[in-house]
């Protein structure tokens, strides 16, 4: 029995264009009429098309698939089913990786807008990071901006940080932005970090978070209510006060950022 390539389509459930690429790629030699410009394909070609959809579906791209198709030997494609596996097993934990990202984004998402303008003391989070902007000028230094390129590749795992002098409490215009990235993933990661990336250790603190509105609101200001909890409960700040951006949403009309904050003590 021999098909147009129409009826092919139909009977696998795929363009007559991806038919096509794969005849243009030697998968399949439909015969041409001899009195007409049609292409007549055979049960052979249909059970070479039935693969290609086959391997197409572990992930194995039209290109590859057509040298399996034509070219490669039974140790060949054993070796490139070993790759693939490979390949499916690092997406795999990736994907892991970013579920819980995002379960944990939720998490922080249900619960900081509750914590704005509370404090509480716990022990704050186990994280390194690097500062490439202060107020609103980044470094020129090639270093930090080749550190930058690095870190591209951790995010969303990376969060946007801040840091606040302690000694800028009650200032407009002195504090400092760059990345942080939670110890959990530095060891999933496995990164290497050394001057200017540093890491802080979790040791207890003031936790609380606050919203800033409007475009270049942000101010160390606006942790002045954390500063005044450590000066009525006797606790002493011994740090810079840091934090991250958890997000930025329309709030009562206005475009606001939502900030997650820390201020190390001694209790």
């Amino acid at each position: 029995m021999r098909y147009k390539i129409g009826d092919v389509a139909k009977i696998l459930g795929i363009s007559t264009d991806l038919i096509r690429y794969y005849e243009k790629k030697g998968v399949v030699s439909p015969e041409k009429g001899e009195h007409n410009s049609y292409r007549y394909y055979d049960t052979w070609d249909i059970n070479f098309l039935i693969d290609c959809l086959w391997y197409k579906n572990f992930g194995f791209s039209i290109d590859e698939i057509s040298v399996i198709e034509s070219e490669t030997t039974y140790d060949s494609l054993l070796e490139r089913i070993d790759d693939m596996s490979a390949e499916i097993e690092a997406s795999a934990k990736r994907y892991q990786l970013l579920h819980e990202r995002l379960v944990s984004q939720k998490e922080t998402l249900e619960n900081v807008r509750s914590l704005i303008g509370k404090c509480e003391v716990t022990m704050g989070p186990d994280f390194i990071y690097y500062l490439n902007r202060h107020n609103f000028e980044y470094e020129s230094d090639s270093t930090l901006q080749t550190l930058s390129r690095r870190w591209l590749k951790y995010m969303p795992f990376s969060t946007r940080y801040f840091e606040i002098p302690v000694t800028a409490h009650g200032s407009e215009d002195k504090y400092s932005w760059g990345f942080s990235l939670d110890m959990h993933y530095v060891e999933e990661f496995d990164v290497k970090y050394a001057p200017p990336v540093e890491r802080f250790e979790s040791r207890p603190c003031i936790h609380s978070a606050f919203k800033s509105s409007g475009k270049n609101a942000f101010s160390p200001k606006h942790m002045d209510f954390m500063f005044k909890y450590a000066k009525t409960h006797g606790l002493k700040p011994v740090g810079n006060a840091f934090g991250n951006l958890v997000c930025s949403v329309v709030d009562n009309g206005k475009l606001t950022g939502f900030f997650e904050a820390w201020l190390p003590v001694e209790e």
